[in-house]
């Protein structure tokens, strides 16, 4: 069965029908001070119910509702799939500063006592931050998905596809191989207590060409400004930025169309106007190969 949460109706809604299983009737009520309810109807012991919330801000609404889901649902005997297409917290795997919490790790344990046999996300921010969790985890590319309406909707003329810093590298590299285009590397650098993002300098070969510029996640969007300053200072005809997971908090859009950005595409882990790369078929294939 498939338990869509409210951050994720829409696509747990999209995977439970080419999965060809039922969704389960569930109802959540928030109540005027904040609290979450949860609420379902049928029998799901014995069950493998994939359990489909993302946890985008709200953020920690969306988590508690995912474990509010997973410990009902596993108490009332179900194996427990949760499917989280955006995981919260993934850049927060390591101690980056001293005295700074590993905040994946605590998100971990809270799925695991919440029930949690499995998890299943997209695009994880790093591979490493999947050795913190004591249940089996997978990341669902969404590369093959983005190269696919790259090809079919952006009519990008000699392109060329670059990573804003070395933790972007490899899936860009695989984006850029993919679709068959020249791929490039910047260096980032960020302020680990600012935030501020910069770019050093280097030499692109990018004159005339449309540049794709690939991350897994834009949130503020200034590693994708710098990027975009950089290339388009270069001599590129036009910049496009490429997500997977497309936060775009705050003024995040107004301030890459003001840096030059020509477009911006992302999957619908995150639910949005430019949430426009349907995301369920990657996921229901992963999906099915657990049901066999």
């Amino acid at each position: 069965m498939v338990a869509a949460g409210p951050a994720s109706e829409e696509l747990g809604n999209s995977i439970a029908g080419k999965l060809g299983v039922e969704s389960l009737k569930s109802e959540f009520k928030v109540f005027p001070d904040g609290e979450s309810k949860f609420t379902s109807e049928g029998k799901v012991s014995g069950k493998t119910v994939f359990v489909v919330q993302s946890t985008y801000p709200p953020v920690d609404q969306h988590l508690f509702q995912l474990l509010l889901m997973s410990h009902h649902l596993s108490q009332d005997g179900a194996k427990v799939v949760a499917v989280v297409p955006y995981l919260a917290y993934a850049r927060q795997d390591k101690e980056f500063l001293p005295g700074e919490g590993v905040t994946l790790g605590v998100v971990a344990h809270l799925m695991r006592s919440a029930g949690v046999r499995r998890l299943v996300t997209v695009d994880i921010h790093s591979a490493e931050g999947m050795s913190l969790f004591s249940i089996p985890v997978y990341s669902v590319s969404a590369i093959p998905t983005l190269v696919g309406y790259a090809k079919e909707k952006l009519s990008l003329r000699d392109p060329a596809v670059i990573s804003p810093d070395f933790g972007a590298s490899k899936r860009t590299e695989a984006f850029a191989s993919l679709y068959g285009a020249a791929y490039f590397q910047l260096s980032k650098t960020r302020d680990r207590k600012t935030g501020e993002v910069s770019v050093r300098e280097a030499a692109l070969d990018v004159r005339g060409k449309d540049v794709v510029i690939l991350d897994d996640i834009i949130s503020t969007g200034g590693t994708v400004k710098a990027a975009a300053e950089k290339v388009l200072g270069q001599g590129a005809s036009s910049a496009v930025a490429i997500c997977t997971h497309g936060l775009f908090v705050g003024e995040a859009v107004r301030k890459l169309e003001q840096a030059g950005v020509k477009s911006m595409v992302a999957t619908n882990t995150v639910p949005g106007v430019l949430s426009v790369v349907d995301i369920s078929d990657a996921l229901a294939s992963h999906l099915k190969t657990l049901e066999e």
